[in-house]
Order: structure tokens, then sequence, then C-alpha cells
């Protein structure tokens, strides 16, 4: 069963909520009986594939083991190569699920959240080595952590250290029924975006374009119309998605990450990244652009910090258009977008010198548009479309 994918979904944990919902209104912690839920809900999830539940215990046990022995190894001793080769084990599984089918080759690793439960595993990792993560975590609240069942598919993707404090705290009668409420909210609102309108987008516009306009349109008008279709469909899509993910955990008692703040009203690519996708787009952020600029400073091998930067830009958004896959689209998609983000940081930097691009709110509202438009474009990349 596909989370959140249809209504019988959501009348199953309804149902299995109920007691978590009671003793929350009642000030009492429910997290062990969520933890229960969620075995449930998790062999719910994968009991159509005995392959996807294999590799989902294989996976986890493996990530686990990896985690635990690198934080024991981490208390004694913080070899670079240990280190590195700890991360390159965590994302090994990943990488295959990638790559084999790419090849032809069958894989064991491709099950529903593989990508989420290894970025999981990784920020583990080097915060470990950063020495963030001190205290020892027990098994079962890292494995808890690792599954979040609300969202395992596809994120947000939550830090361990935000999500230790909601799991370790219990909420007052008060605190619990806002987080209720604001947990209805959220569903309601994914219903909104999914189910209405994403679906009529996708229903009603999109499987008649580019090809059946009926007259209406030219074909380059159509094209352009289902870009800009597409864009939205997408999304409302996800939007929905992480509304019902961020929903059901609030419900649980954890307060998982945002995951987009109005990305259409971007005033520019730079700020576009800091709205859309946020949890995946920070997760880049912290744990590859950040790690690849300090430590090509420190190696010193490039002198010139912005020459760093914008090669850092490029790994991150190569990174993650080969995560998305390995098709040329996916991956012209990563490099368009560090182009972007390189030609913008050039001109803003040049604009603060020639004050070419004054701020107010007429230059806000082009902004706006301009950035739109290049976002649009992006996305029509990413569907691969463009090059059909």
């Amino acid at each position: 069963m596909i989370p959140y994918g249809d209504f019988t979904f959501f009348f199953i944990i309804g149902i299995l909520l109920i007691p978590t919902i009671i003793l929350g209104l009642k000030g009492k912690s429910s997290k062990k009986y969520n933890m229960f839920i969620s075995v449930i809900i998790l062999a719910i999830i994968f009991s159509s594939s005995v392959k996807s539940i294999l590799s989902l215990i294989l996976f986890t046990i493996f990530q686990i083991l990896l985690i635990k022995g690198y934080q024991t190894y981490r208390l004694k001793n913080n070899n670079g190569t240990v280190f590195v080769i700890a991360v390159l084990l965590a994302i090994l599984p990943l990488g295959l699920v990638k790559i084999l089918p790419f090849l032809g080759l069958h894989h064991l690793f491709g099950f529903l959240g593989v990508s989420y439960i290894t970025f999981k595993a990784v920020q583990m990792i080097m915060e470990t080595r950063d020495g963030m993560l001190k205290k020892p975590i027990s098994i079962v609240e890292l494995i808890y952590f690792l599954l979040f069942f609300p969202s395992i598919s596809s994120g947000p993707i939550d830090r361990w250290r935000r999500f230790e404090k909601d799991l370790n705290h219990v909420p007052d009668r008060e605190e619990y029924r806002e987080l209720l409420f604001s947990g209805i909210n959220k569903i309601f609102q994914g219903f909104l975006y999914k189910f209405i309108i994403a679906f009529l987008i996708y229903n009603k516009i999109l499987l008649y374009l580019p090809n059946h306009t009926y007259n209406y349109l030219t074909p380059f008008e159509g094209r352009l119309a289902d870009m800009y279709f597409y864009s939205l469909y997408l999304f409302f899509d996800f939007a929905g998605y992480s509304a019902f993910a961020i929903g059901v955990s609030k419900i649980m008692g954890i307060k998982t990450p945002e995951n987009f703040n109005l990305p259409f009203l971007s005033k520019n690519i730079k700020d576009f990244w800091n709205r859309w996708h946020m949890s995946l787009s920070f997760w880049f952020r912290d744990y590859v652009y950040m790690r690849f600029v300090f430590w090509m400073t420190k190696k010193k091998w490039i002198k010139n910090r912005y020459t760093v930067s914008y090669i850092g830009y490029f790994v991150l958004f190569l990174l993650m258009g080969v995560w998305h896959g390995l098709e040329w689209h996916f991956i012209v998609y990563g490099l368009y977008h560090a182009f972007l983000i390189v030609c913008f940081d050039k001109f803003e930097r040049w604009n603060k010198v020639h004050k070419f691009w004054p701020k107010n709110k007429w230059t806000n509202v082009i902004s706006i548009v301009i950035t739109f438009h290049f976002i649009c474009f992006g996305f029509y990349i990413f569907s691969g479309k463009l090059f059909s």
C-alpha cells in the first residue's frame, strides 16, 4: 500500500491513531504506542512484496550496525579515512539502487523510502564525526527515527537532534490540542492540494497536453501550457504529500519540519531553494555543499573563494540530479540550477556595485515573475519532455 495514496490508508491510520489522540488529550505519553503502531503500518505499507520487507529489514540492520559501529569507534578515535568509508558504506545501497537497474541488473535494496532512510543515516554519521551526537542512542529509538512511517517514503527529512527532543517530550493537554488542531489542518490542506488541485490539473489538463489542444493552442503554446501546468501539478502533488506527513507526525507529537514555503513567490533562484523541498535542499546544503567548500578551503587547492563556492554548487546540484535518476534530463536539471545560482550570484555581486536593480515593490514583483519562468523551465527539463 502506498502511504497517503488512497482513502483506505487514511482510514487505517485514523483508527490506529485514536489511542494516540486520547493519550495526548490527557497529557500522557504515547511514545511506546506510536512505536507499536509504526510497526503495524510499516507492515501494511510493505505487505505487498516479500522482497520489499526483506530489503527493508536487511537495509535497516545494515544502517543500524554502521551507525552504532561508527559511534562506538568515534568515542576513542577520529580517523578521516574511517569516516569517509562509513559514509560511503551508508550510501552504497542507495547507489546500487540507482546504478544497477540502469545497467540492466537486479538489485536487493529497491524499496519505498530507501533514499530518505539513507539521508538520515548519513546525517547521523556526519554529525557523530562532528561531535554533535555524543549521547548514546538506544537501538529502538534509532530504528524509530530511521523508519518513522509518516515521512518514510518522500520526507520531509528530519534531523535526529530535533526529532529526539519531540520524541522524549510529553506535551501537556493544551500543547497537544494545538498540535492536534495543527495536524488535522495540515491533513486537510493535503487533501486540497493532492486530491483536488493536483488531481484536477493532471486529469483535466496535463493528460491532454501538449499534443491535444483541440486547435485552441498552437503546438508551441501547447508545450508552454504543459510546462506551466506540470510545474503547478508537481508542487501541489508533492506539497500535498508533505502536508499529510507533517499532519500525521504532529498528531503523533513529532513536529516534522516544513517542506514548502510558497516557492512560486521566490524572488530569485537562491530564494527558491530556501522555499522548495526545504528539508532536502537544506540536507544537501549542510552535508554536501558546506562540507565540500570547507574541505576545498582547508586544502587550499583553489584560493578564490567564489570559484570554490561555484564548484560546490555544481557538485551539489549534480548529485541532486543524479539522486533523482541517471537519465540525462535529471542530470541536466541539476546542472541547470547550478548554472542559475552561479549566474545570480555573479549578478547580485555586480548589482551591489552598479545599483542596476533597485529593491522596491515593483522590482520585487518583476523578480518573482522572472524567477517563476526560470523555475517552470527547470521543471520542464526535469519532466524529460523537453528532450522528447
